[in-house]
């Protein structure tokens, strides 16, 4: 078995994102997930980035840009700022900046990312998709919960 760093930071890639990767483990906290979806950028591994986006979003989200973003960049280095896993009972965010170079220069991307916790799991929040959301549907994270009573603030 391969002993490569895991692009995260934390450890050996199979040891640490790859069992997410495969789907043999799942993220116990923001802070993994988020960790474990900069991998996949590194590892171009979009289909996980899709499965952790919030199940209301997925359909939204713009995977050729997605696939071109993880390829034409260079993934260097990520750096958790601060994490706060217990905004309430479901959600949690992760302040954080991925190193990358982009073919010409390196850059930072610096974040704060939104996520939910339903049925066990984390997900992503994704403030970028091209959604029309009402206050008054059922949430994207799919708690049955309207929007506005629970992702909406976070998105």
């Amino acid at each position: 078995m391969s002993e490569l760093a895991c692009p995260c930071g934390l450890g050996l890639y199979h040891q640490c994102c790859a069992p997410l990767h495969l789907g043999n483990t799942q993220a116990q906290s923001a802070e993994q997930l988020m960790r474990s979806r900069y991998s996949a950028f590194a590892k171009h591994d979009v289909d996980y980035i899709l499965k952790t986006t919030a199940v209301g979003q997925q359909s939204a989200l713009d995977m050729t840009a997605i696939v071109d973003w993880a390829k034409s960049n260079q993934w260097l280095q990520l750096e958790v700022v601060q994490a706060n896993e217990k905004i309430d009972k479901n959600h949690g965010k992760v302040e954080f900046k991925a190193h990358y170079h982009d073919g010409k220069q390196a850059q930072i991307h610096h974040e704060v990312s939104h996520f939910v916790k339903f049925q066990q799991q984390w997900y992503f929040l994704d403030p970028t998709t091209d959604q029309q959301i009402t206050m008054k549907q059922n949430c994207i994270c799919g708690s049955g919960k309207k929007f506005k009573q629970c992702c909406a603030q976070f998105v």
